[in-house]
C-alpha cells in the first residue's frame, strides 16, 4: 500500500494534479471502468443546485433509511473530518476502508493524473458497490455536467437551487449555470427541479435530453400550517407533516424536493408515509443554520453566496431574537463577497470581520471593505483569523443577543468545535 495512514493519502492527493479545480469526466470516467464501476447495481439519486443540496441528500438518506432501505450518503466538501464525506447507513466510513479504497483507486489509474475530488468521489462509488446498497444519494460538487459525480447515471436527478456562483466555471448568468446544473439528468429518467423560479435552460435541457421534468409549484407543492406541513403532488397527497428537523423556513423546500424525488424512486423503492415523517425528524447536517443554545446563542451556517446569504437572512427573521445579531464574517476571495454582505445588511448589528488563513481566503480588509460598502453605519471589527473574530463577538455579546459565523465552510469549521 502506498500509505497506512488517511492524513498522507489525502496530502498525497492534494499535490498529485496539477490543478484544484479541472472539470471533466475523461480522466476519472477512465478510472471507473477500469474497476467496473459504472454500473452499480443500487438505484443512484444525484442532487446538484447552488444552495440546499446537503440539506436535500440528508432528507433523502434519512427517509429511504426509515423505510428500511441500505443507504450511501456522499457529500462535499466536509467539515471537520473527511470521513464525513461518505455514510453507509448513516456511519461514516472509517479511515481504513478509505485507505483500502484509495489504494484500489491507485492500482487501477497507473498513468492517469487524478484530482483530490476525483479521487473522493471514486472512493464513494468503490465502497458503495461493496457495501450492498439498496440506494445511494450523490451530492455534486460544482456544477453538474462536468463534475465527476455525473460519472454515474441518475435514476433520479435532482436540482434544488440555480444561483450565481462558481461563475468562472459555470457561465455568467442563471440560465447558463442553469443548463450546466441540468447536465446530470438523463434520457427517460425522472429529473426534480425544487426552484421555484428556474431558468429556461433547465426545462429546455430536459426536453431536449427526453427527462421528464418534475417542477416545484407546477407538478408539486407544499403549504406550511400550524405546526405541521403538507405536500401533495399529481399522484399523491401529505398532510400533517411533522416539520423538519431542519432548522429554517427554507427547509421546507428542500424537504419537498426530497419527497419528490422519493416519489420518483416508488416503482423501485416503496416509501410509506410513516418512513417520510420519520426521516424528516432525523435528519440532520452540521453547519446549515445549526443553533447552539446559551445565554448567547449561536448559530452556524456555511452561507458562501448571494443566495444562501438571503436565505439565511430570512431563517434569522423567522427566529425571535431579544438581543442584537452579531456577525462572524469569513469568506473565500473568489466569492462574492460584497453580494452576501449586503444581502445580510438589515440583518446585523454589528460585523466581526475575519481573515481567512486558507488558500484563496479573504483577509480581513478584503471583508472589511465589502462590509462598509454595504453597510456604511454598521459597526465593524476586523480581526485578523476567524478564531480572533469570533472571541472578539463573543466578548461583546450579553445575555440574549446572538452571534451568528458564516461565509464559508472555513469559517465554520474553524468555531464550531469551540461552541460544541
Amino acid at each position: 500500500m502506498r500509505f497506512t495512514l488517511l492524513n498522507d493519502w489525502l496530502a498525497w492527493q492534494e499535490t498529485l494534479h496539477p490543478k484544484k479545480i479541472d472539470p471533466g469526466l475523461a480522466r476519472a470516467g477512465a478510472v471507473l471502468q477500469r474497476m467496473g464501476l459504472q454500473r452499480p447495481d443500487h438505484a443512484v439519486i444525484t442532487v446538484a443546485g447552488t444552495n440546499g443540496k446537503g440539506s436535500t441528500v440528508s432528507f433523502i438518506e434519512q427517509i429511504l433509511r426509515a423505510a428500511g432501505y441500505r443507504t450511501g450518503a456522499y457529500t462535499s466538501p466536509h467539515l471537520l473530518r473527511y470521513n464525513e464525506r461518505i455514510r453507509v447507513n448513516g456511519a461514516e466510513v472509517s479511515d481504513a476502508e478509505l485507505c483500502a479504497s484509495f489504494q484500489r483507486i491507485d492500482e487501477a489509474r497507473a498513468e492517469i493524473s487524478l484530482s483530490y475530488f476525483e479521487f473522493s468521489t471514486l472512493a464513494a462509488f468503490d465502497l458503495f458497490a461493496r457495501a450492498g446498497l439498496d440506494a445511494a444519494v450523490l451530492e455534486v460538487g460544482m456544477g453538474g455536467r462536468l463534475d465527476a459525480v455525473n460519472m454515474l447515471d441518475a435514476d433520479v436527478a435532482v436540482v434544488t437551487s440555480i444561483g450565481l456562483d462558481h461563475m468562472e466555471w459555470l457561465g455568467p448568468d442563471r440560465e447558463s449555470i442553469g443548463r450546466e446544473k441540468a447536465g446530470i439528468f438523463r434520457p427517460g429518467r425522472p429529473a426534480v427541479c425544487g426552484d421555484p423560479s428556474p431558468p429556461h435552460s433547465v426545462g429546455d435541457y430536459a426536453h431536449t435530453t427526453g427527462a421528464p421534468l418534475f417542477s416545484l409549484g407546477r407538478d408539486f407543492h407544499y403549504r406550511r400550517d400550524s405546526g405541521s406541513w403538507s405536500w401533495w403532488s399529481r399522484r399523491a397527497r401529505h398532510d400533517a407533516l411533522p416539520l423538519p428537523a431542519l432548522r429554517g423556513a427554507f427547509q421546507l423546500q428542500n424537504a419537498a424536493t426530497a419527497l419528490m424525488a422519493v416519489e420518483c424512486l416508488s416503482p423501485r423503492l416503496a416509501v410509506k408515509r410513516e418512513a417520510m415523517g420519520a426521516g424528516l425528524r432525523a435528519a440532520s447536517i452540521a453547519g446549515r443554520f445549526q443553533i447552539v443554545p446559551g445565554a448567547v446563542t449561536r448559530i452556524f451556517d456555511v452561507a458562501h453566496n448571494p443566495h444562501g446569504a438571503a436565505v439565511l437572512a430570512e431563517a434569522l427573521r423567522d427566529e425571535p431574537c431579544p438581543g442584537r445579531t452579531l456577525a462572524v464574517f469569513g469568506m473565500l476571495q473568489d466569492k462574492d463577497i460584497r453580494g452576501t454582505a449586503a444581502a445580510l445588511r438589515d440583518a446585523i448589528a454589528a460585523w466581526y470581520g475575519a481573515g481567512l488563513a486558507v488558500e484563496r481566503g479573504a483577509t480581513a480588509e478584503q471583508i472589511g471593505a465589502a462590509v462598509r460598502a454595504t453597510a456604511p453605519a454598521a459597526a465593524l471589527s476586523l480581526h485578523a483569523t476567524v478564531a480572533e473574530a469570533y472571541h472578539a463577538a463573543m466578548q461583546a455579546a450579553r445575555a440574549g443577543d446572538r452571534v451568528v459565523v458564516f461565509g464559508s465552510f472555513y469559517t465554520v469549521a474553524q468555531t464550531l468545535p469551540v461552541a460544541l
